[in-house]
C-alpha cells in the first residue's frame, strides 16, 4: 500500500516525473512514427532508382584513337560531346587525389557517403535564400548525380540522389568511387575525366602533371566553363589554384613550402585547338572508318586504331611540300600534294593534300566556295581530278609491251596529223618543239617525246587496251575508252594523285597490284584486335613488263637528251617520270624503287595554268628532296 502510494504521489498530475515520462513516452512514439515515415518515403522513392552496381556495368562513352604506325604518336581523336579515356587510380598521382578531395571533400574517407555537416550548413543556406541551392555535396553525391540523375535542384531529386549515394558507400570501397569520380567528372573543352583533361590542357598524360598542374584540374571541378583556361577568368582560375594549395596544406597533404613553390610554377597551357596530324590522311581514313563502322560506334566505344602513316616520313613531307610551295608561287602555282606509299602491301606512308591544311584562314581575295588557286582544307591528293600530262605514258608502253613489243621497237619521231578529233586536225608537237626522226620506244618514253607516244598509243597499245591497262593498274577515274582520242596518251583523261602513285606502284611491285591501305589494325577498348588490313596482292602485267618499265625510267642515259645529265629526276636506283598538261594546268613527278613510291603535284584549285612551268620545274625539286629523305628514313 505505502509503495502505490509513493508511486501515485510521484506520478501525480503536474510532477516533474510525470512530465518526464510523458515527454520520452511521446519521443519514442514520434522517434517511430518518424522512422517508419523515412522508411516509406525511402521505399517511394527508392523503388524505381537504377541498382549502384551499374557503375561496374556500365559502359562509358570512350574516343576512337588513331595512331600512326608505330602506336606511338596520337594523330587524332573521335569523340562525341565527351573526350575521356578510363586511367586506374594507381596510375594517378598522389598529389592529384589529394588536391581533388582538399578541394571537393575533405572529409571522403571518413564519412558514410554524405556529410551531415555540410548538409546541414547547405540547408540553412538554402532557407537564406529561399530556394534549393546546390551545396554541401560529397564526392560520392557527385558521381552518382552526374551519373544517374538529372540537374534539377528539387526536394524529390536530393532524397534520391542521398538514398543512392548511401547505396554506394556502403556497396563500394573509397577508392573504387574516387576512381570513378575521377574518370568521369567533367573539366570543361569537352574534356571528362583526369586523363582527357591532362592532354586537353598540358599536352600530358596524367602520371606526369606537376603539383600546380594537379591544383588547376582540382580548380576547374568546382566551375569548367566559367574558370576555362581558355576564357576570361583565367586569372580566377590561378587564384583557386593557390586556394586549393592552401586546402592541401591545412589537410596536412603538403607543407607550406610546397605549396608556396607550387603557386610559383608557371603553368602552360596547350593551344585551345583540336590536335590533329597529318589533316588529309586523318580526314579520308575517318571517312573509311565512318562508312565501315558509323559515327556514333567510333565516338562510344574506345576504338585504337593503327594507321599505316609513318610520322617521320609524314612531318618531312608536310615540311618540304610547303618549303617548295613558296617557291612555286613565284612561277604562278599555289598549291602541290604529295603521296607516298610502299609498293610492296599498299601502305600509304605520307599524304599531304595540300600545300598547308592549317592555312589562316584562306589566302587573301579566298574563300570556301570560291574557284581559288589554293584552298587549304580541300585535299587534292584523294579528291581531285586532274589531267597527268606525260604521267600517264608508262600505261601505254606498258600496254604496247603487253602485245609483244620491245624497248628498241622504232617509231620516226616527225610532224603528224592523226585525223579531226575535237573538230579540228590533231597535230602534237614536242615539249621542246623538234622532231628526233626514228627513235626507240625506250628513248621516246625516257625523253617524254609526245609524238613518237601518240603513234605508240594509236598504232601499237590502242586506245581502248591502254584505258584498260589503266584501270587494271587502279585508275578508277577514267571514262570508257570511247570518250577519249589520241590525247589520252599525254593525260587526256583525269586521274588522282594517290591513285597514280598506287598504280606505278604495280611497276614496282613487278606487276602485282596493291589496294592503297590505311590500316594496320584496330582495337577495341580492351586491346583485342577486331579488324586487321591483310594483303592481297593481285599480278595484273607480268613481270617482265613491269620490270622493262623500271628500267627506261630509271635510265638517266636515254632520259639526258631532253633532260639532261644531272637532272632533279637522276636520283640512283630509282625510277620517275614527269608530267605537264598542254597549257601547264597541271606539273606532275612521280618516281619509285621497290621499298617507296611518292608522287607530287603542283599547280592551281582553280585550274588556271602557272607561269608555262613543267613539271620538272613545279613538282620535280619537291619530289627529289622527298625521295631523297625516304630513300635514307626507310633503308
Amino acid at each position: 500500500m505505502a509503495k502505490r502510494k509513493f508511486r501515485r504521489k510521484i506520478f501525480q498530475k503536474g510532477s516533474f516525473l510525470r512530465k518526464l515520462f510523458v515527454f520520452l513516452k511521446f519521443f519514442v512514439y514520434g522517434s517511430t512514427i518518424f522512422s517508419l515515415f523515412f522508411l516509406a518515403l525511402f521505399f517511394y522513392y527508392a523503388k524505381d532508382l537504377p541498382r549502384p552496381e551499374k557503375f561496374s556495368e556500365r559502359q562509358i562513352a570512350l574516343p576512337t584513337k588513331i595512331y600512326d604506325r608505330t602506336g606511338k604518336v596520337l594523330l587524332y581523336t573521335i569523340f562525341g560531346e565527351e573526350k575521356r579515356e578510363i586511367i586506374s587510380l594507381a596510375e594517378m598521382p598522389e598529389n592529384l587525389k589529394m588536391a581533388v578531395i582538399a578541394a571537393e571533400d575533405a572529409n571522403f574517407y571518413h564519412h558514410f557517403g554524405i556529410d551531415l555537416r555540410a548538409i546541414f550548413r547547405s540547408f540553412l543556406i538554402d532557407l537564406k535564400l529561399k530556394k534549393p541551392a546546390q551545396g554541401g555535396s560529397t564526392i560520392p553525391q557527385q558521381l552518382i548525380r552526374s551519373t544517374f540523375l538529372t540537374p534539377e535542384k528539387t526536394l524529390k531529386r536530393k532524397i534520391r540522389e542521398i538514398i543512392l549515394t548511401l547505396e554506394l558507400d556502403r556497396r563500394y570501397s573509397k577508392d573504387q568511387i574516387l576512381e570513378w569520380y575521377l574518370n568521369q567528372v567533367p573539366f570543361g573543352s569537352n574534356a571528362y575525366g583526369v586523363e582527357a583533361a591532362s592532354q586537353t590542357f598540358f599536352s600530358k598524360k596524367t602520371k606526369d602533371i606537376t603539383l600546380a598542374e594537379a591544383a588547376i584540374l582540382a580548380s576547374l571541378i568546382r566551375s569548367p566553363s566559367y574558370l576555362s583556361p581558355y576564357g576570361k577568368h583565367k586569372d580566377e582560375l590561378l587564384k583557386r589554384k593557390n586556394y586549393v594549395l592552401d586546402r592541401m596544406v591545412q589537410e596536412g597533404y603538403l607543407n607550406r613550402e610546397e605549396a608556396e613553390t607550387a603557386k610559383k610554377e608557371e603553368v602552360k597551357f596547350r593551344k585551345p585547338f583540336t590536335s590533329i596530324e597529318a589533316p588529309h590522311f586523318i580526314l579520308y581514313l575517318r571517312k573509311l572508318l565512318i562508312k565501315k563502322y558509323g559515327e556514333d560506334f567510333l565516338k562510344r566505344k574506345g576504338l585504337k586504331v593503327f594507321t599505316t602513316l609513318d610520322i617521320n616520313l609524314q612531318r618531312e613531307a608536310e615540311k618540304i611540300v610547303k618549303k617548295w610551295g613558296k617557291r612555286n608561287k613565284s612561277l604562278g602555282a599555289h598549291n602541290a600534294a604529295l603521296v607516298a606509299i610502299d609498293p610492296q602491301n599498299g601502305e600509304v606512308l605520307a599524304l599531304v593534300g595540300s600545300l598547308d591544311y592549317f592555312a589562316n584562314p584562306f589566302p587573301p581575295n579566298c574563300s570556301p566556295g570560291k574557284n581559288c588557286a589554293f584552298e587549304p582544307e580541300f585535299d587534292v591528293a584523294t579528291l581531285g581530278q586532274r589531267q597527268p600530262g606525260s604521267a600517264f605514258k608508262p600505261f601505254v608502253y606498258a600496254t604496247a609491251f603487253k602485245k609483244g613489243y620491245s624497248d628498241q621497237y622504232i617509231v620516226v619521231d616527225e610532224e603528224t596529223n592523226f585525223g579531226i578529233w575535237g573538230g579540228k586536225p590533231y597535230i602534237p608537237q614536242n615539249y621542246d618543239g623538234k622532231f628526233r626522226g626514228p627513235v626507240t620506244l625506250r628513248e621516246a618514253l625516257a625523253q617524254s617525246l609526245n609524238v613518237p607516244s601518240v603513234k605508240t598509243l594509236v598504232y601499237l597499245a590502242g586506245i581502248k587496251e591502254s584505258v584498260e591497262t589503266a584501270k587494271d593498274l587502279g585508275i578508277t577515274t577514267l571514262k570508257e575508252a570511247s570518250f577519249y582520242g589520241p590525247s589520252l596518251v599525254l593525260g587526256g583523261g583525269e586521274v588522282n594523285l594517290l591513285e597514280m602513285v598506287s598504280a606505278y606502284g604495280v611497276f614496282a611491285a613487278g606487276g602485282l597490284k596493291n589496294q592503297p591501305q590505311f590500316i594496320l589494325k584496330i582495337e577495341d577498348s580492351q586491346g583485342k584486335i577486331i579488324d586487321q588490313e591483310k594483303n592481297n596482292p593481285k599480278r595484273v602485267i607480268s613481270s617482265k613488263v613491269a620490270n622493262l618499265i623500271n628500267d627506261i625510267l630509271a635510265d638517266n642515259e636515254a632520259r639526258t637528251p631532253m633532260f639532261g645529265p644531272d637532272s632533279a629526276l637522276n636520283l640512283k636506283g630509282v625510277s620517275v617520270k614527269t608530267g605537264t598538261t598542254q597549257y601547264f594546268n597541271d606539273a606532275w613527278t612521280i618516281g619509285y624503287n621497290s621499298k617507296i613510291v611518292s608522287g607530287v603535284w603542283a599547280g592551281n584549285n582553280d585550274n588556271s595554268p602557272s607561269y608555262h612551268q613543267p613539271g620538272l620545274v613545279l613538282a620535280a625539286p619537291i619530289w627529289r628532296e622527298f625521295m631523297e629523305k625516304a630513300i635514307e628514313i626507310r633503308k
